[in-house]
């Protein structure tokens, strides 16, 4: 990230953890950092990461839907959805906010404005790196489609939990993951479609160029700024 990227006097914090970060040290600093913001005592937050490879379930995960050949570490995530893998190569956005307030566009207090705003931030990161990521009606989650065949394949996942009106968990954009882990599980319970990576669509970037596209995209979806991100 770059310096300059503190663009308005409306500023979110953004911070980018150099290593994998175990899931329940994940659970225990986001709840904490809710629980400041709802008492005024934090500032909103991004939290830029990667996790260890580990299967959470949400709140609607289906136990016949996990198949861990490999035994990876389970979670129960708090969150809405259903089974979600997250490993090495895939970006961690975990977003902190204050949702009883309004956030451009984004009106206070409405969680569906909220889910498709975090879908919009990621099509219009995948639109800079040169990907076309897509809604569809039916499954929650970006999605691209291959021009050979026309066949559907996720990149990207949400999950959203809520605690006195602020959010936490976020989304994981798949840059460059091993995409087979994912056949640990049957991905958001959604069958019949695949699992794709930036990597694997033939988009060779690093890390840094994947969160500098999700800083620009945030404040054209957001219309907030960000402060400089400090890696810890």
């Amino acid at each position: 990230m770059h310096e300059h990227q503190s663009m308005t006097d409306i500023a979110i914090s953004w911070i980018r953890s150099k290593k994998p970060v175990d899931y329940p040290i994940a659970m225990e600093k986001m709840q904490d950092v809710a629980t400041r913001i709802r008492a005024g005592e934090s500032e909103e937050l991004v939290w830029l990461l990667e996790h260890p490879p580990i299967f959470t379930a949400g709140t609607s995960a289906k136990a016949e839907d996990l198949f861990n050949p490999h035994g990876y570490p389970t979670y129960d995530a708090g969150r809405g959805g259903q089974w979600t893998y997250h490993g090495p190569g895939q970006r961690i956005a975990y977003v902190m906010l204050d949702l009883a307030k309004d956030h451009g566009q984004i009106p206070a207090r409405d969680l569906r404005a909220y889910v498709h705003a975090l879908e919009g931030w990621l099509i219009a990161a995948l639109e800079t790196l040169g990907v076309k990521g897509e809604r569809r009606s039916d499954r929650i989650g970006v999605w691209v489609v291959n021009p050979k065949d026309g066949s559907e394949a996720k990149i990207a996942a949400l999950g959203v939990r809520v605690t006195r009106w602020v959010s936490w968990h976020g989304i994981a954009l798949n840059v460059r993951p091993d995409v087979s882990d994912f056949e640990g599980i049957v991905p958001c319970g959604i069958k019949g479609y695949g699992v794709t990576s930036l990597e694997q669509l033939g988009i060779e970037t690093s890390m840094d160029d994947v969160d500098n596209a999700l800083a620009e995209a945030w404040v054209k979806v957001f219309g907030l700024g960000i402060t400089p991100i400090p890696a810890v």
